[in-house]
């Protein structure tokens, strides 16, 4: 069986690469290591490859890649999903500190890759930035039917479901993580966010001083949601996209036992898995989404023009 075990990178097309890199360079705190002709690479602080940059027509997530184990050999991963019904292509991309990949399309049209081999690149000094993002945390996208979708990810990847909100809203795990993808019901495939994972709640306010010098408006938070107890905020990217930084997410640290490592702030006693009340107030404080936030999942989003970055002139 094919498990994935960690979310590694996300690959971005933008109609304004230049800016894009700038913004997760100052804003998100990741690192230029290469750029070949139409396409960027950034890492995180500590070496791990987290965005993909490739200049296009149109904005948007177009791949994932997970990190699979080592022990998987692609080609029997190929075999494997031949047998459900998947093709798949064996690619040497040559992506910085990412070996050979396995590629594929979920039934979303998003093209998923599978890797094994990963290197953590070396970082220059300057670049191990206190205020950069950990890590590329999850990715959220609107989908007609989300169950279906969970159905795909726990088949084909050997996800696990973390919570439902009501039936509209599903978390998935594939490590300790609350969530590396989540599905919501909306009208027309699209992503909702991409999250960046902070160190702490200092750490994230520290993110909220910097957007405010960028005069980038917060779209929601700070907040403490419900399902995965994480503090967030979100903002738009130059390109529209929304962004989510977080911290505390919730961790399951024993399958077997199955409920996730007590926090003071949990509702229940264990706090097992479940299907939250989609009609009651879930998040722990915070005010409630915005209109903004939540317009990804209403009558297929279409992105407002971005010709310039969000919450400037």
């Amino acid at each position: 069986m094919i498990q994935a075990k960690r979310i590694g990178h996300a690959t971005f097309e933008t109609p304004d690469l230049d800016r894009q890199i700038d913004y997760y360079h100052e804003v998100v705190g990741l690192t230029p290591v290469a750029r070949d002709g139409d396409a960027a690479y950034l890492a995180t602080g500590v070496g791990q490859l987290a965005i993909v940059l490739k200049k296009g027509s149109e904005q948007g997530c177009k791949r994932i890649a997970f990190e699979a184990s080592p022990s998987l050999d692609l080609k029997d991963a190929q075999k494997q999903l031949a047998a459900m019904g998947l093709k798949s292509d064996l690619r040497n991309d040559s992506l910085p500190g990412v070996g050979q990949t396995v590629a594929f399309t979920d039934p979303k049209g998003t093209l998923l890759e599978l890797f094994t081999q990963s290197q953590f690149l070396d970082m220059p000094a300057a670049a191990r930035n206190d205020s950069a993002a950990l890590k590329l945390g999850h990715l959220a996208f609107v989908v007609p039917d989300p169950a279906a979708m969970a159905e795909f990810y726990q088949k084909v990847l050997g996800f696990r479901v973390s919570d439902w909100i009501s039936e509209f809203f599903v978390f998935l795990r594939c490590n300790a993580d609350h969530h590396a993808v989540n599905f919501i019901r909306g009208n027309a495939a699209c992503m909702h966010h991409i999250a960046f994972e902070l160190k702490d709640a200092a750490h994230l306010h520290r993110s909220c001083e910097l957007l405010g010098r960028q005069r980038v408006p917060l779209i929601w938070g700070p907040v403490r949601h419900g399902p995965g107890h994480n503090l967030a905020t979100y903002h738009r990217d130059p390109d529209d996209n929304i962004t989510e930084f977080f911290a505390e997410l919730d961790r399951v640290l024993d399958e077997e036992r199955g409920f996730f490592e007590p926090r003071p702030w949990h509702e229940d006693r264990p706090q097992f898995p479940k299907v939250w009340d989609g009609t009651k107030q879930r998040e722990g404080w915070g005010l409630p989404p915005t209109p903004d936030f939540l317009r990804q999942a209403q009558l297929g989003y279409v992105p407002r023009a971005a010709s310039a970055p969000a919450g400037k002139p």
